[in-house]
């Protein structure tokens, strides 16, 4: 009750006083009455009436109520205008309870709407909904369930907030299970239904059931519906049916940007990199603008493909649509530039926007350097983002202990190791431990790194594996690969890449043998060795050669080309590596095959195409091999150009005859 004093206060003093004690706001001046004023309405009505009190209908506190919410959304003065309506003595009729409950529902006073519903003496079907809906939204299923059981006639709205709640929780079963029981009630679904549901199969990946819903779509006559239209390609596309989601889209009227992107992500996902670009393109020409998503989808696709030019068109249009001060979309550009090659574009973006303090945006750039061979310079990032105190997560530590492993620094990357779980509290996951068995391995402490895969407190993969074995490779041990061969080819049995290492390594060790019973298993049990190629973009075509490549239309040229380099790189000096072909062959044989590695075929080609000055970028599916590397150091010596190439491990950049890597790799 209030104290007798409460009569010479205002009205607006009274109604704060009756806030405080009713538990609203802690403290008046929280109030915001400066933002309440901004509606002249509700600010009139707190301050009218017969002694400073306004007197109104049930109809015109709702409206009071609904303009609340739409402007403010603020819950003391909801209960102040619900003080009021009490104060008033006000018939509270169906309407207005309704108004009410949904003002609660919508502000998070889930319990006070309830209370109101079940005060009720008369309930209309909005009355069921407000709550139904408001316990769906708020995942509180159960709740929602048992009101939907008790409600006497569910209508459209029921159903479709049980629906939601069910999709809410994760439980897109019971979301389709309760649109199967709606149909058998004889409920005519909305577009607003049939959303809920796909959303549902897109979510199970259901195609089978997302089919007979599309036939009910049909049938309905709600397939030109662009909403509609839109959850059926997403329904598609989730559930992998291209050729589907391609024909829906064809059939869609209104092609809206969500389309497109919906589109263009299934096209990456199944690996068609190159239709999305002409995907992206048809967008471009005739459909509506592309939106920050599109365009990181789009850098994306320009990483996979290694493809700098189209991600420089990107980073054009980003500018000019004024898109770059989203952190996402920043964080794709770094890391297109940096897949691409171009490092030093990547710092460039990366400068201006160092002050957010984004741990995805350092984590990439922290990682980006590492790739490139720029250790020290990763390494002293990570330090500056720890200083800005920026929390590292699991792939920053990734990134950390790869820079350590490519300079050989196996004391640091021990201790980034032990400081990530200590004072960052990150649990190491099996990339971490595959990090360390690598830093490891090829520092030649294959002891160690066999006692890191032993004491692993987690199963380990197949990378940790096949990191175990590489070193082994390295250190000339077969001992130790075909231990570990065995245990990767236990997870992946058709793993080509495993059987040709260690078939690689008995070769190194001299044991011809070994090595062909290793290819013969491979045949036994039709298992393909993944071809090795490498590729290069020359203007907006993209070049591919294999080993030895007969395809090219220019082959003749190409291989005259890279016989003189061959000549004019033996006179600075260069030695041809014969010992890394793994054939028992004559040495001028090894010479011919080294010579024709596809990397250094198209370096020829690309010294044929292009001007004297750019910067060559070869990308390539398989680790460089030695003699390439080196090889690759005297050209880049020959020719005063700087070539980067990008191997499955990592990018060299080789200049004036040194690569970054500084023959640690």
């Amino acid at each position: 009750m209030l104290s007798v004093s409460s009569s010479l206060l205002t009205p607006r003093q009274h109604l704060l006083r009756l806030w405080e004690l009713g538990g609203c706001c802690q403290n008046p001046k929280s109030m915001r009455f400066r933002q309440a004023k901004k509606d002249q309405g509700i600010s009139w009505v707190l301050d009218t009436g017969p002694n400073n009190f306004f007197m109104g209908t049930s109809e015109q506190y709702a409206s009071l109520i609904q303009r609340n919410l739409a402007v403010n959304k603020d819950p003391c003065v909801g209960k102040a205008i619900h003080a009021r309506i009490i104060k008033s003595a006000l018939h509270l009729g169906v309407f207005l309870m309704n108004t009410l409950m949904n003002f609660y529902a919508k502000t998070g006073f889930l319990d006070d709407a309830r209370k109101l519903f079940d005060e009720m003496p008369v309930r209309d079907p909005c009355s069921w909904n407000t709550v139904i809906y408001a316990y769906a939204k708020k995942g509180k299923v159960d709740h929602a369930r048992r009101l939907f059981v008790e409600m006497p006639e569910p209508d459209i709205v029921s159903w479709n907030s049980m629906m939601v709640g069910y999709t809410q929780i994760g439980c897109f079963e019971k979301a389709i299970k309760m649109f199967i029981d709606m149909i058998s009630s004889k409920v005519i679904p909305t577009q607003y239904t049939f959303n809920i549901v796909l959303a549902s199969c897109a979510a199970m990946k259901s195609l089978d059931i997302g089919q007979k819903v599309h036939s009910f779509v049909v049938e309905l006559g709600l397939g030109s519906h662009s909403r509609v239209a839109d959850s059926l390609l997403n329904m598609y596309a989730k559930s992998g049916d291209l050729l589907m989601a391609k024909t829906v889209f064809g059939r869609m009227k209104l092609k809206s940007t969500v389309s497109w992107n919906t589109l263009l992500a299934m096209h990456m996902q199944n690996g068609f990199n190159e239709e999305a670009i002409d995907l992206f393109r048809s967008m471009i020409k005739g459909g509506p603008e592309p939106d920050i998503y599109t365009l990181s989808a789009m850098l994306s696709v320009s990483s996979r493909v290694a493809s700098l030019d189209h991600g420089k068109q990107i980073h054009a249009r980003a500018i000019k649509s004024e898109a770059l001060h989203s952190v996402t979309l920043s964080n794709a550009l770094i890391d297109m530039y940096a897949k691409c090659g171009n490092i030093s574009n990547a710092q460039r973006v990366f400068e201006p926007i160092s002050c957010l303090k984004d741990t995805i945006l350092w984590t990439t750039m922290v990682v980006s350097l590492a790739r490139h061979g720029h250790g020290e310079e990763s390494l002293e990032l990570f330090e500056k983002m720890l200083s800005l105190d920026i929390n590292p997560n699991h792939i920053t530590y990734v990134g950390v202990i790869s820079a350590c492993t490519h300079m050989g620094l196996v004391e640091e990357g021990r201790g980034y190791f032990k400081s990530m779980q200590e004072k960052h509290g990150i649990e190491p996951n099996t990339v971490h431990y595959a990090c360390m068995i690598d830093l490891l391995g090829r520092a030649g402490k294959l002891q160690e790194a066999w006692d890191v895969i032993q004491n692993m407190p987690i199963e380990p993969n197949v990378m940790a594996w096949k990191s175990l074995l590489a070193s082994s490779f390295i250190h000339k041990n077969m001992e130790l690969a075909k231990v570990a061969a065995e245990k990767a080819l236990l997870i992946e049995p058709d793993d080509s890449g495993t059987y040709m290492a260690l078939a690689n390594v008995y070769s190194a060790c001299g044991n011809w043998e070994y090595a062909a019973e290793i290819r013969r298993s491979m045949r036994f049990r039709q298992v393909k060795k993944d071809q090795g190629f490498s590729w290069v973009q020359i203007r907006d075509r993209v070049h591919v050669f294999g080993a030895e490549d007969d395809v090219h239309p220019e082959r003749e040229e190409i291989y005259r080309t890279m016989a003189e380099i061959w000549k004019e790189i033996k006179k600075l000096g260069f030695v041809p590596k014969t010992e890394v072909v793994l054939h028992d062959v004559d040495e001028e044989m090894k010479e011919q095959v080294l010579m024709h590695h596809s990397e250094k075929l198209a370096i020829a080609y690309a010294l044929m195409k292009t001007p004297k000055n750019g910067t060559l970028r070869i990308m390539k599916n398989l680790r460089m091999c030695k003699d390439c590397h080196s090889a690759i150091k005297f050209i880049s010596k020959l020719v005063g150009r700087e070539i980067v190439v990008r191997d499955w491990t990592r990018f060299h950049h080789f200049k004036d005859g040194v690569c970054s890597c500084r023959d640690y790799w």
